[in-house]
């Protein structure tokens, strides 16, 4: 946690992206490898012999769902929005995050828990981007079980958060169960009007906050499903 220049607190909520990292089990890893070092630009001649002027550049090569990420409606309809045609009103806004923390891996979160979470929060969901806190990516990162264990919503409290929220987020790579076919998440997203983060991470640190401003946005990608996006939530100091 940070104190931002105009006397609020940022929390970084974003994962930290490195070379072949894990990624959702039916994705291939990112890779981020360097594509000229300063040992190498040095061939260039640039600057001047006493001074000489030398560069690093990296090469990445990721899918649009790796990492901290946000889904377009395209994703998940072959009808739906680019993230190029949403406007950036959808990817910030007052914000709270649930403490489901009871939730196992590979667990349901149903009506009740967030119901439950609700009201520990003390705030009423009108319109809140809602953040979900399972402790999931604290109990297994970096480990490989990370891309295959991770706890979903169930398709009721999918349709719970639709009648409050246009946006939620999860830690881990799915708002769906590790290991689901039915995908009840993804496709109340898809007939609601909803789209979701995910890969979030820090969730902890919002846990009792009440209400924040939660900050997501992705690169202008044209004709994307989705993109990687830096995330942070914006407390008062």
């Amino acid at each position: 946690m940070t104190l931002s220049d105009r006397g609020t607190r940022l929390v970084d909520l974003s994962l930290d992206m490195t070379n072949q990292m894990p990624a959702h089990a039916l994705f291939p890893s990112p890779i981020m490898i360097p594509y000229v070092t300063h040992e190498m630009a040095k061939a260039a001649g640039l600057g001047e012999p006493d001074d000489p002027m030398t560069y690093c550049i990296n090469y990445i090569s990721t899918l649009e769902h790796v990492g901290t990420h946000v889904d377009a409606p395209l994703h998940i309809s072959p009808s739906g929005a680019s993230i190029d045609q949403l406007s950036l009103d959808w990817f910030t806004g007052k914000a709270v995050c649930l403490d489901l923390r009871h939730i196992p891996d590979l667990g349901d979160i149903d009506v009740a828990d967030l119901e439950e979470g609700e009201r520990q929060s003390g705030v009423k969901i009108d319109g809140h981007i809602v953040l979900l806190c399972t402790g999931f990516h604290a109990r297994n990162w970096p480990n490989r079980e990370v891309v295959t264990n991770n706890p979903g919503l169930t398709y009721a409290a999918s349709e719970w958060l639709a009648d409050r929220s246009r946006m939620h987020g999860v830690e881990g790579p799915s708002t769906d169960k590790g290991g689901t076919k039915e995908f009840p998440n993804h496709r109340v997203c898809r007939d609601r009007g909803m789209i979701h983060y995910e890969w979030l991470v820090n969730l902890e640190q919002l846990v009792g906050q009440g209400e924040f401003v939660f900050h997501g946005y992705p690169l202008k990608l044209i004709n994307g499903s989705g993109s990687p996006v830096r995330a942070l939530a914006e407390l008062p100091a």
